[in-house]
């Protein structure tokens, strides 16, 4: 049974759910803005750090410092992900784990557009090093799209399902 279909109601289970994760997303966003300096690190392992950064950038920075620009062309790009995969989630018959990556995909999106648009800027707090090695820091949201795009690369490493037309 999914974990998008409740009481046969999908569509109300995927949107819960949706909101759930965005919900979990910008409460852990505001609780470490409110608890960590800007520009500081906590240290929890010799491994792992919780952090406040702000990222006006994509994924790993890029474009951060574009001059300004960017922040638009992100919020564009943030919609034009959301709104068709929302239609998607919504409007389409879409087996259980689609469904749940949609979710995902449309929580993180969404979590990091809210930040593009209130702040011009994404709120980020964790941080991964290991040996040197540096992981630029990241938040639920980006987890979010990361655990959405790995099931969507299992989905696509599934065979086929062979749909078979009977003859008239």
């Amino acid at each position: 049974m999914s974990p998008f279909s409740w009481r046969g109601r999908p569509h109300l289970a995927w949107l819960l759910a949706v909101a759930f994760l965005l919900a979990l997303d910008q409460l852990s966003k505001a609780w470490f803005a409110s608890t960590i300096a800007l520009g500081t690190a906590v240290e929890v392992t010799t491994w792992f750090n919780l952090v406040h950064v702000l990222n006006t950038g994509a994924a790993f920075s890029l474009l951060a410092e574009a001059g300004g620009w960017q922040r638009v062309f992100f919020i564009v790009v943030g919609v034009m992900v959301v709104v068709p995969i929302t239609f998607v989630c919504l409007a389409r018959q879409v087996e259980p784990l689609e469904r749940t990556a949609g979710a995902l995909l449309l929580a993180g999106g969404s979590g990091n557009l809210i930040d593009r648009i209130s702040s011009g800027a994404v709120t980020d707090f964790l941080d991964l090093h290991w040996r040197g090695l540096h992981w630029p820091a990241f938040n639920l949201a980006d987890v979010f799209i990361v655990l959405a795009a790995g099931a969507w690369i299992l989905m696509s490493l599934r065979p086929a399902v062979a749909t078979s037309k009977s003859a008239s």
